[in-house]
């Protein structure tokens, strides 16, 4: 099987305790699930409807703090911004609007009509949103697309350990809508793909990217 990112070929492992197999790409080092294991839209919000985000619970609140204290001394101060992916709450978009940035949201499954594609914004954030993508490359250009020359995309997702048995005992792949797992020099390879530069990660979870102009 071809990697979902790079195009390159991948080498397949099964996890014996569930007995799913993935492919792990030597080059850009995406692991990706076999596709039998896709979730359609409808089995993923049954999902997220199990997620207890609530907008005024301050361990949530504190959740995208640190997420905005990572991205935002990297990025300036943006004018604009948009949360793709946000589930059923607005809470990132209205804390960077707390911060002066006027702020968008976006969900295919809670919030389907508030996105704009004609819109260009200096800032993109999109939390716990890459794991889930069947087609990630397609969704990472759009979002590049929608930015403004030397904007910035800021995502989080898991990053993997990068090793078979490392991974088979990692928590983060169990979830059933988990379909696609990252290192940092994933990140890098796409920026090298599309022109971008990988600005930092935190080698944990999140990434800064910034649209190169011209």
């Amino acid at each position: 099987m071809s990697c979902l990112i790079c195009n390159h070929d991948t080498k397949k492992f099964l996890d014996e305790k569930s007995t799913i197999a993935y492919y792990y790409c030597p080059h850009c080092q995406c692991i990706s699930k076999s596709q039998e294991h896709f979730k359609p839209i409808s089995e993923q919000k049954a999902r997220y409807d199990l997620h207890e985000n609530d907008p005024e619970d301050e361990g949530y609140r504190a959740y995208f703090r640190r997420f905005l204290d990572f991205v935002l001394p990297l990025v300036g101060t943006p004018k604009s911004a948009l949360d793709f992916g946000c589930g059923r709450s607005s809470l990132l978009a209205e804390m960077l609007k707390e911060e002066g940035t006027g702020a968008d949201y976006y969900d295919p499954v809670y919030h389907p009509d508030n996105l704009d594609d004609s819109k260009k914004y200096e800032l993109i954030v999109s939390t716990e949103v890459f794991e889930h993508l069947h087609a990630p490359k397609a969704i990472f250009a759009q979002l590049l697309e929608m930015l403004e020359e030397g904007g910035y995309l800021a995502l989080q997702t898991q990053f993997h350990p990068n090793n078979v048995e490392a991974f088979k005992k990692w928590y983060y792949h169990l979830d059933p809508t988990h379909i696609i797992f990252f290192t940092p020099h994933t990140f890098s390879v796409m920026c090298e793909m599309y022109g971008c530069t990988l600005v930092a990660d935190n080698r944990k979870n999140m990434v800064v990217i910034r649209k190169n102009d011209g």
